[in-house]
């Protein structure tokens, strides 16, 4: 690394440090979703290979979930595969399922988080179905972070889920279908979300520059703010963090007021 690098890396530390001062954690969001998006530009840009990026995309999460831990946040939700994705070549499909699950394996070794699957389980290979449920199991009683790993995950689809899942419990109670159509509201359908009992996001971080949801959480994020930052996530920064709940404290949440 040059003098010229060492100064721009000091700066940045010093910058991320004067806006962590400045940070109100009584303004933090508590539930952040993240749309981890640009591993594969960022490999293309450095001369790397699509698995190399996912990796590179992996091995930032557990220094982001970090942060938020410092900041008091109290569930992520990271998206690391969706629906979509199974439509990639098996030879970049392949690989990158194992990213995932190794990420899986290494959320729950850690100790700090509770990690909590969303998405269809029925897509998933019956290995990584059975390392879910394990980090769920072996996690369930850690106070720290909820981390949802979004894997196999499709907005449109959690929707449809729910749906289902509402009408198989009504059916199982043998609620008739006119008593149920009555029944039906917001709140009902929000508790067969895979999110069911946790607080929407507040904010949701999209990285890569693109400015979209892309299908991400369509029920919850309803009343999210959005933050769309132009850096790939594997280049990630904490300062890049800290702007992004600078910008979020310094927005007024009027939810249609």
């Amino acid at each position: 690394m040059n003098l010229r690098d060492r100064l721009r890396g000091l700066l940045v530390r010093l910058y991320a440090r004067r806006v962590e001062g400045h940070l109100d954690h009584a303004q933090v969001p508590k539930h952040i979703g993240v749309i981890m998006d640009g591993n594969r530009r960022w490999a293309k840009a450095a001369g790397s290979t699509t698995a190399q990026g996912h990796r590179a995309g992996a091995d930032k999460i557990e220094e982001f979930l970090g942060w938020c831990t410092e900041t008091d946040v109290q569930v992520v939700t990271l998206w690391l595969l969706s629906t979509d994705n199974f439509d990639r070549p098996q030879e970049e499909l392949g690989p990158l399922l194992g990213i995932i699950e190794d990420v899986v394996r290494s959320l729950a070794a850690d100790g700090r988080w509770r990690v909590h699957h969303v998405g269809t389980m029925d897509l998933l290979p019956a290995g990584m179905q059975a390392t879910l449920k394990e980090a769920e199991e072996a996690t369930a009683h850690v106070e720290g972070i909820v981390v949802n790993v979004a894997i196999g995950y499709g907005g449109r689809q959690e929707i449809a889920d729910a749906v289902r899942s509402m009408l198989l419990d009504a059916h199982d109670k043998g609620t008739p279908l006119e008593d149920l159509a009555e029944a039906v509201d917001v709140d009902m359908i929000g508790r067969h979300l895979y999110t069911k009992a946790q607080p929407d996001p507040d904010l949701v971080i999209r990285t890569s520059g693109e400015q979209r949801l892309s299908g991400f959480m369509l029920w919850q994020t309803a009343h999210s703010e959005y933050y769309f930052c132009e850096v790939f996530w594997p280049a990630f920064r904490k300062v890049d963090f800290l702007r992004a709940l600078r910008d979020y404290a310094a927005r007024h949440r009027r939810y249609g007021g």
